[in-house]
């Protein structure tokens, strides 16, 4: 049991070493200075064309939504003809 123990160990140390991993750059300083740039565009479009899209998107099911629910309030308040 305790050789398996010191087996588990030393495997636990090899994976967890952060000697073998690469050192990524960080990019949230230039990340920072683009989004906080005073060019008049909204920060929600600054991500380019992506963003854009699912801006649009987003504001074409909101006023769907808004319409559709309008529509049932509508139908809801309508009473319905007896036969």
């Amino acid at each position: 049991m305790w050789r398996y123990l010191q087996g588990v160990r030393q495997i636990s140390r090899r994976t967890i070493s952060t000697a073998s991993r690469r050192q990524l750059e960080n990019k949230v300083p230039e990340k920072q200075k683009f989004f906080q740039e005073d060019n008049g565009i909204p920060v929600y479009l600054k991500g380019g064309l992506m963003d854009s899209l699912l801006y649009k998107v987003t504001m074409g099911l909101t006023v769907f939504g808004t319409a559709y629910v309008v529509y049932q309030l509508g139908v809801a308040s309508m009473p319905k003809k007896q036969k």
